[in-house]
């Protein structure tokens, strides 16, 4: 199946899975021209030698190979605990598709798939997953676990999150963070998938939120999905069009450019301000721009693993 191949909406992400491993195997072909060399090839059966563990059980034959001290994993070993939020709100659904492409995907059908390859790189090393997906509601959670059966519920739940359509969904992200943070008692990594459209007085909540995770020693990575095209710079032909906001239903008629200048001043301001605020806090904010590859989320991933191993 050839990644260009389109999905019909109708099916949804039948085949998530299936895409997950192809965004995977090539993002690791490519980690053979990165500064990941010799990690790959041995991904599934090794981790990064961390100074002040025993010596046991570094591969010598690999350090040879590669001049890095990797040490043996074994089949009953999970290094990793990791949760999964996906915000499921209307504006996540934008823009409104027929189809789904590899190359032409929403907002919540990139962080469906970004989220799959990431089960699928936690699934290779043996590593637990969990998932909450949220709306104006508390959506879905599933703890933190490594079975088959597990790793195919979620990529149920995923695949049946790109395909519903919630109309006039608002949420208070904060609140089920909050939740959330209640719920993972040990020690976990934490990807939150999320547009980030909230008012200012629920981004201070927001930041409480996290800070929350943070208190209980959860690494947060905060991946801020957004259309960079349209959302970030409004390249839109400048003829009447009428916005509406899908979450409230508000709308307004007006010609494009009468607005882009200060509306692209607007929101780099915010874009700088959600950075600071996550440097702050000690939050590893991350730029997801729909129109790009999964080959910064699945490095973001590579690089704060090793952190956190």
């Amino acid at each position: 199946m050839n990644l260009r191949q389109e999905l019909n909406k109708t099916e949804g992400f039948k085949n998530l899975g299936l895409l997950a491993k192809q965004v995977v195997e090539g993002f690791i072909a490519g980690m053979h021209k990165s500064p990941f060399h010799g990690f790959s090839s041995e991904f599934a059966e090794h981790k990064i030698y961390n100074r002040g563990e025993s010596t046991r059980h570094i591969d010598w034959k690999l350090y040879a190979k590669t001049d890095k001290l990797y040490t043996k994993r074994y089949d009953d070993e999970t290094n990793l605990r990791c949760h999964i939020i996906v915000d499921n709100s209307s504006s996540m659904h934008y823009p409104e598709m027929t189809n789904f492409s590899i190359n032409n995907l929403n907002k919540i059908a990139f962080s469906a798939l970004a989220a799959a390859a990431l089960m699928q790189m936690l699934k290779k090393q043996r590593d637990a997953v969990g998932l909450s997906v949220y709306s104006d509601a508390y959506d879905f959670y599933a703890q933190e676990k490594g079975s088959e059966r597990h790793h195919q519920m979620l990529l149920n739940e995923l695949s049946e999150t790109v395909i519903s359509k919630p109309l006039n969904k608002e949420t208070e992200t904060y609140t089920y963070l909050h939740e959330i943070a209640e719920k993972i008692h040990r020690r976990s990594m934490i990807f939150l998938f999320t547009d980030m459209f909230q008012t200012t007085e629920d981004e201070v909540k927001l930041f409480e939120a996290l800070r929350h995770l943070k208190y209980n020693k959860h690494e947060v990575i905060l991946f801020h999905v957004f259309d960079r095209e349209k959302e970030y710079t409004f390249n839109f032909d400048n003829t009447p069009k009428r916005f509406v906001d899908v979450e409230t239903g508000e709308h307004i008629n007006l010609y494009a450019d009468t607005v882009k200048e200060n509306y692209s001043k607007k929101v780099d301001a915010y874009f700088t301000a959600l950075k600071l605020k996550c440097a702050q806090y000690k939050i590893k904010y991350v730029e997801a721009n729909i129109n790009e590859d999964f080959n910064h989320i699945l490095t973001t991933y590579m690089v704060e693993r090793q952190k956190f191993a």
